[in-house]
């Protein structure tokens, strides 16, 4: 168990955390309307009678929904339920236009499973259950508050853990490895700047063997850096205040970014404060035998496992495997390059090093592996030219950033541009004789023992580093 030591009195308190995590998945249509659940559309445009609360208007459950929550819980060993019913959890805000959210109280779809952590620890979840996205209220000072209701009725699976986390580090930790597992699995993109994943945190302090303290819910939190810095505050805040003799309440805070404290937004409601009761216009979910064969049959490879393959059986680096596992697109085309027989570190490097660094300019056009415009045939070739030593390291760079603005192939291209390696002596006499001339102060410097002055000449009819080492100038000086 993680200790925090008081800077007051230098005692030594337990850390308490369970999470909550908001992951929207990724679907074509909201949760119980046809329309499109998407990000970034002109507010109010994505709304119909359903999702905006019309009277009259009855939900219809979307089955691409309920079959990723189902994937989604197969990647966390989760039991799913065969049976399972929504609620309606009732609460008066204006981004929620029915009145009610619609989401699944005491038969939630699937419980149990859990993340083990790098220590070995488990942390264990309690459930995972569906329900339907609230709208977005945007409060400006100006326009007084603006709803959009674009958000509302998307689709969510909301996992809860039990308190089983005892640092922000371990916190961060279990955030990264299911964030990972969604996105492996296709169940979210897991984007926190769109939305598609959000995290509340329950924190509490006691002394060891002491039983749970009072819990705060730390509410909306948006990225995994304000995730560790709100624990870090809300340990220290607890603690103080419970070594100077104060108590704590039950409450919701949400973290203040800027000052990077925690600050009280309302007393923490119990699940009886919502009167749930089963929504009468949905039927009960059932599960059948074959939905869950099917999306089994549809879970990857884990990339906690990818990464020990990669290291073990591909002798490929610690960094390079995790780089390589960054998101699944990357796993997958490197995996599909190393299978047209690329050596899979050969391949690792040219990825991690040139790929995905070209991939991050601004210049270019793809933003993600998927939408180049070459593919891992294409990779395998420009590795195999390399290697052949058909072109050099440097000249296969120059090719690489071709292929990324033509959908030709590397050897079509090598020849366009002049970059093969050329053997012939008499060709590269010649050039280099070239190049020579009128540069009388780059033939004294080299007389003069001063062979870096060769640097000037690169570049220079056709003239690289391996056409002097093919024939070196020196020796015609």
């Amino acid at each position: 168990m993680s200790t925090y030591l008081s800077p007051r009195t230098g005692s030594a308190w337990e850390t308490v955390i369970g999470l909550e995590v908001h992951c929207r998945l990724a679907t074509a249509t909201k949760l119980f309307c046809a329309c499109r659940n998407s990000f970034g559309a002109e507010p109010n445009t994505h709304t119909c009678p359903v999702c905006t609360g019309q009277p009259g208007a009855l939900p219809v459950l979307n089955r691409e929904a309920l079959e990723l929550a189902v994937r989604a819980a197969l990647c966390v060993g989760a039991e799913v339920q065969p049976w399972s019913k929504f609620d309606r959890k009732n609460y008066f805000y204006c981004d929620l236009p029915r009145g009610y959210q619609i989401s699944q109280f005491d038969r939630p779809y699937c419980t149990g499973g859990g993340i083990e952590l790098a220590s070995g620890k488990l942390c264990r979840l309690t459930r995972i259950h569906l329900e339907d996205d609230a709208g977005k209220a945007v409060h400006d000072r100006g326009a007084g508050t603006l709803v959009d209701l674009n958000r509302a009725g998307a689709p969510l699976i909301e996992s809860v853990t039990e308190p089983d986390l005892a640092s922000a580090a371990e916190a961060h930790e279990y955030l990264t490895a299911l964030k990972e597992l969604f996105q492996f699995a296709g169940v979210s993109d897991c984007d926190m700047e769109k939305g598609s994943l959000r995290c509340d945190v329950n924190v509490s302090v006691r002394r060891s063997g002491e039983p749970l303290g009072t819990k705060v819910e730390l509410k909306n939190l948006n990225s995994f850096s304000n995730v560790v810095a709100s624990i870090e505050f809300e340990t220290a805040r607890q603690v103080e205040v419970l070594e100077r003799g104060g108590t704590l309440v039950q409450e919701t805070r949400r973290f203040d970014v800027a000052a990077a404290v925690t600050r009280t937004m309302r007393t923490k409601e119990d699940a009886h404060d919502y009167r749930y009761f089963p929504d009468p216009d949905l039927p009960p979910v059932t599960v059948s035998e074959a939905l869950l064969e099917r999306q089994r049959s549809m879970l990857p490879e884990a990339p906690a496992a990818r990464r020990a393959r990669y290291t073990k059986e591909l002798g490929l680096s610690a960094y390079d495997a995790g780089v390589l596992t960054s998101a699944r697109d990357v796993s997958d085309f490197f995996e599909a390059t190393t299978r047209l027989g690329g050596d899979p570190k050969v391949v690792a490097n040219w990825l991690a090093n040139d790929v995905l660094q070209l991939l991050a300019a601004d210049e270019v056009q793809a933003a993600a592996i998927d939408e180049l415009p070459f593919k891992p045939l294409d990779l395998a070739e420009l590795v195999e030219l390399v290697s052949e030593g058909r072109v050099t390291r440097a000249s296969g760079r120059t090719l690489l950033r071709a292929m990324f603005d033509s959908a030709r192939a590397p050897q079509e291209l090598m020849h366009e541009l002049g970059l093969e390696r050329v053997d012939d002596t008499a060709a590269l006499e010649a050039w280099c004789r070239a190049a020579l001339e009128g540069r009388d102060d780059v033939v004294a410097d080299v007389r003069a023992g001063k062979d870096k002055a060769l640097g000037a000449l690169m570049g220079l009819h056709n003239l690289e580093p391996s056409a002097v080492s093919a024939y070196n100038i020196g020796k015609m000086l």
